[in-house]
């Protein structure tokens, strides 16, 4: 598949979208090669309909696509500010995918100059034996933010969800359970005034291969390696098929997914930030009004 170019317009430094990108049809799982969403529910969803090398967002030169991604995280730090203290909405942001598909690079490139005030990360690993003395949302619905917060999930309760079908440890039907309970409780989020915003990083088995190899050869990065992500990749195929069924089964009207095309490090924040900027500045947010009392007081 060649990269699509239909969405790679860039003005004053904002990416603009397209009108075929604003329209959703159901089932709403947005192909980020292409900006499309799935329109056909009678066919199974596949992650090879996203080419994982698409640039669809880019200006066509790297240098432009990075100083698009700092005009970006500039635009976001401002609304964050306004976001925190309007505090008619909280935001929900939730980054999967495989192993090293860019989940760190994401929150650093897009999330890293807005204020720690009001923006928190969780970064997701196996629950401990206290958290899995409860349900399995029992630890996420801890951290989901509160009024004028951001909060941005580095994995999340889709981990749940992922890991025991691809090992076996739940049945299809116990699968599909899960679906449903995920599907209700981010409803009740939308409900309750909570965006989500779900972002599936895809990257190809080639760029894995490269970014874990890396990853071996440079002691600097050694930190970031775990003996587990080759038994995980070992695992690949059967994680594509885990991740197709999830997205097909949780992409929603209240929080649908987006499939990030992120081989490329540059696109992949561009493309993440644009739609976290779109999204903010769809909320029509603003100051709270001042306040009366502090008319004509005087500082001595």
């Amino acid at each position: 598949m060649s990269d699509a170019t239909h969405a790679k317009q860039a003005r004053s430094g904002r990416v603009k979208k397209t009108a075929k990108q604003a329209t959703i049809p159901q089932p709403p799982v947005i192909n980020g090669s292409t900006g499309k969403a799935v329109s056909n529910p009678s066919r199974p969803w596949r992650l090879a309909q996203v080419d994982p090398a698409a640039k669809p967002y880019s200006t066509g030169d790297k240098t432009r696509d990075k100083a698009a991604v700092d005009t970006l995280a500039a635009e976001l730090d401002v609304l964050q500010n306004v976001f925190y203290a309007d505090k008619r909405f909280k935001l929900l942001v939730v980054l999967q995918g495989t192993d090293t598909s860019g989940k760190d690079g994401t929150l650093r490139g897009v999330f890293g100059r807005m204020s720690p005030l009001g923006v928190q990360t969780v970064g997701w690993k196996a629950p401990t034996d206290h958290e899995q003395a409860h349900d399995y949302l029992w630890r996420i619905h801890r951290e989901i933010p509160g009024a004028g917060e951001i909060m941005v999930f580095n994995r999340s309760h889709y981990e749940d969800v992922l890991v025991p079908r691809v090992k076996g440890w739940i049945t299809p039907e116990q699968t599909a359970q899960r679906f449903a309970h995920i599907n209700d409780f981010e409803r009740m989020l939308s409900q309750t005034g909570t965006v989500v915003l779900k972002f599936m990083l895809h990257i190809s088995f080639d760029e894995q291969r490269e970014r874990l190899q890396e990853r071996i050869d440079d002691p600097a990065k050694h930190w970031k390696f775990d003996l587990g992500d080759l038994e995980a990749r070992k695992q690949w195929t059967a994680y594509q098929a885990a991740y197709e069924s999830l997205l097909g089964a949780t992409s929603t009207p209240w929080a649908p997914w987006l499939v990030v095309p992120a081989n490329s490090k540059t696109h992949r924040n561009l493309m993440v930030a644009t739609a976290v900027r779109d999204a903010m500045e769809k909320l029509k947010l603003r100051v709270p009004p001042g306040n009366p009392a502090l008319d004509g007081i005087k500082i001595t």
